[in-house]
């Protein structure tokens, strides 16, 4: 059984994981057959939301805690998850990824990702084990590697402005519709928009899907294979 992690940050589209993200990644990747492993950073979020309004609260919530939410309680903390434990990673979007993650949504091309979340990727990467990032999770990815000689293939859409920071930070931006996914093959990364479109759920689910059946392709692919 193909063992995926699924790095969350939260719950809820403007100051964690993008839920229909999640539950979508969740979804596709059970009936798969896949073993999921949900994990967070145990780490205070960056801002809370009123998904009502769109303004900050000033509350004080752990990411972990939730993250444990979407979950149903059964998560680990990213700082202890080795790429050893894991056959592929998947990174759902939302805010979250660009705030508790790393920094992007802040920070843009100067962004920072978490020392754990970094160390995993690259870690991932090195073993030549599959990554996906949905929405705008393939920011995080980009920070991940800048200043390393990767220079991922990755897409968060048709945005501009987001696409110029992507390439600022090294990584190469490709345009995508909503219901289709880009695979770096040499990297073994794949990206999909999302909700980076102003889109319907149900178009939303097809690029998801289809970026999980990828990633699970890969990973059951001998490296090297083509």
């Amino acid at each position: 059984m193909t063992k995926v992690g699924v790095c969350l940050s939260g719950c809820g589209f403007l100051d964690g994981s993008e839920i229909h993200e999640a539950v979508l990644t969740l979804l596709a990747l059970d009936r798969a057959g896949a073993e999921i492993v949900c994990m967070a950073p145990d780490a205070p979020q960056r801002d809370v939301v009123d998904h009502r309004s769109g303004e900050p609260t000033g509350e004080e919530r752990n990411v972990m805690a939730e993250a444990a939410r979407i979950a149903r309680g059964k998560i680990v903390d990213v700082a202890g998850v080795k790429a050893a434990d894991l056959d592929a990673l998947i990174f759902p979007g939302g805010f979250g990824a660009a705030k508790n993650l790393c920094d992007f949504a802040v920070a843009g091309a100067d962004a920072k990702a978490s020392e754990a979340v970094v160390g995993l990727v690259r870690d991932m990467h090195a073993a030549r084990k599959p990554i996906g990032a949905v929405c705008i999770a393939p920011a995080l990815i980009a920070s991940a590697f800048k200043g390393t000689p990767t220079h991922p293939e990755l897409t968060i859409g048709n945005d501009a402005g987001t696409a110029q920071a992507l390439e600022t930070m090294g990584a190469k931006h490709t345009s995508c519709p909503v219901t289709e996914f880009r695979v770096d093959e040499a990297n073994r990364i794949v990206s999909t928009p999302a909700y980076m479109y102003d889109e319907r759920i149900s178009n939303v689910a097809q690029g998801v899907e289809r970026l999980v059946g990828e990633v699970l392709r890969l990973a059951q692919q001998p490296v090297g294979a083509s």
